[in-house]
């Protein structure tokens, strides 16, 4: 897949929304993406979007990257078409700033305006406060809907209604060889699960792709899968925080990951994916980071698999405006389908 297949692939998936536990829009995408490449796909009882790819030998890996986002969830439909929503995974109102939001009503999908209320104010109002020393918190800014109660009902907006950025704020733009969005993580990982769905025919044991749900609050798509399917291997792809504090370089190489907030990584595991990469002359950097869990190190700490690994993509501002390499997101394609193709599970 190119560097412009891939972008394009990507904002695709960018502009389906899927924040956690309201995937329709994904799942309906996904499974006809994966369905008219001739695979068994299918949807489970978690949410999880999965496609089989048969091996050559006895044996059974997952490769998982989750669909769902971050956003809101409106705790309190309020007077005047005002709501009260808090945050939905690592969500932060000051990253998305004042703003459309789309409220996913059950019904109909309507558009309001994230608010933080008005700069011209003194002490005696309390957002004066957001303006010298204090961050904007989720309990101090209000969705505006100019809808009336009725509305609002009739579109199916009620509490637990999820909020996601509005989705003409989410199309992704093209800084010469990088892509930056929203919602990177994970989409631009999924993209990589459709890339291997197209690329890979014959791996050595059965190959399950699953785009997860559910794992912004929980990796709870990923935790009932690996309950319900015995594997010898998981690997989790992600995006990797680049920050001062760890060793990471922004560009083309991936990520691979010893350790994270949840446990380590299986060695044996990372090994073999060194390998991979070295077989397709890939760079690959390694790092340990906090503040961070994949669906691989869940899986490991829950004792549902035994072998986890996270290979990842250097990005900027995670969980915010992302910025990614396209050459990283690639380079992880071609390690996966090394290791699928010529490693498998210890080979």
């Amino acid at each position: 897949m190119n560097k412009d297949d891939l972008f394009n692939t990507i904002e695709e998936l960018v502009l389906h929304h899927s924040p956690s536990g309201v995937e329709t829009q994904i799942d309906q995408y996904l499974l006809r993406r994966l369905q008219e490449l001739g695979l068994e796909a299918w949807q489970d009882r978690a949410g999880n979007a999965i496609a089989k790819i048969p091996g050559q030998q006895a044996g059974a890996i997952a490769i998982t990257a989750h669909k769902d986002e971050i956003g809101g969830i409106v705790k309190t439909v309020g007077n005047k078409g005002r709501l009260e929503v808090r945050q939905l995974g690592g969500a932060f109102p000051w990253v998305y700033g004042e703003g459309v939001v789309d409220l996913l009503g059950d019904k109909q999908t309507i558009s309001g305006i994230l608010s933080f209320g008005s700069r011209h104010v003194s002490h005696e109002s309390p957002q004066k406060a957001q303006q010298e020393n204090k961050p904007v918190l989720w309990q101090d800014v209000w969705v505006e809907t100019k809808c009336t109660a009725a509305e609002l009902a009739a579109a199916g907006i009620r509490p637990g209604t999820r909020m996601v950025i509005g989705k003409h704020r989410k199309r992704p733009i093209r800084l010469k060889d990088y892509i930056a969005s929203y919602t990177l993580d994970n989409k631009a990982s999924v993209a990589i699960l459709l890339a291997l769905a197209q690329q890979l025919k014959t791996p050595v044991v059965d190959t399950y792709l699953v785009a997860s749900a559910k794992e912004e609050v929980g990796a709870i798509g990923a935790l009932y899968f690996t309950q319900n399917q015995p594997l010898d291997a998981l690997i989790a792809l992600e995006i990797c925080p680049l920050s001062s504090e760890y060793p990471i370089l922004d560009g083309e190489a991936p990520v691979l990951l010893s350790q994270d907030g949840y446990g380590i990584y299986d060695e044996g595991l990372n090994g073999e994916l060194r390998q991979a990469a070295a077989a397709r002359d890939i760079p690959l950097q390694l790092a340990v980071i906090t503040g961070f869990g994949s669906d691989a190190s869940i899986a490991m700490k829950f004792g549902h698999v035994s072998r986890g690994a996270c290979l990842s993509f250097p990005t900027q501002n995670t969980h915010g405006y992302e910025i990614a390499h396209l050459g990283a997101i690639a380079n992880c394609i071609s390690i996966l389908e090394a290791y699928c193709l010529e490693l498998g599970i210890g080979n």
